[in-house]
């Protein structure tokens, strides 16, 4: 906390860089923006990539709810049908920070990718608010796909 500052790391795009994606984004409800993610540059070292990720992906996204500093929510994906939605309740001096991505693709691999980066920059998330250095991002990625996949 304080809640602000979680929602500087959601909404700024020097911050979202550093644990999840670059990208300006007016806070305003239809306003579209783009994420721009370099998965390499979050960790030094970024770990072992593996196969089939390039040095940077972009994807273009709208805000579709917005309720500074509790709500965001944003289309996701190539045709924006899938939604991502982000809460933050004050917990004491701590905040809960609750994700939910909806409509995700049919396709096993794709979710496991999905379901494995969302936990691996939310991980991030928490080591870039507390000061704490992250594991390599690459390694954890891989180890959380196979612990997703494992479950599934």
């Amino acid at each position: 906390g304080p809640i602000e500052r979680v929602w500087s790391y959601l909404t700024e795009s020097d911050k979202r860089r550093k644990w999840l994606a670059a990208g300006d984004m007016e806070l305003k409800v239809g306003a579209p923006f783009e994420l721009v993610w370099r998965n390499n540059e979050l960790t030094d070292p970024p770990g072992k990539r593996p196969d089939g990720f390039g040095d940077e992906h972009r994807m273009q996204s709208r805000i579709i709810e917005l309720d500074p500093p509790h709500k965001l929510a944003f289309a996701w994906g190539e045709k924006q049908t899938g939604k991502v939605a982000i809460t933050l309740q004050t917990k004491g001096s701590d905040v809960l920070l609750t994700l939910i991505h909806e409509r995700l693709p049919d396709d096993r691999a794709i979710r496991l990718r999905i379901q494995a980066g969302w936990h691996g920059h939310l991980d991030m998330l928490v080591a870039r608010i507390s000061g704490t250095n992250p594991q390599p991002y690459w390694d954890t990625w891989t180890r959380l796909q196979k612990e997703y996949d494992a479950r599934s």
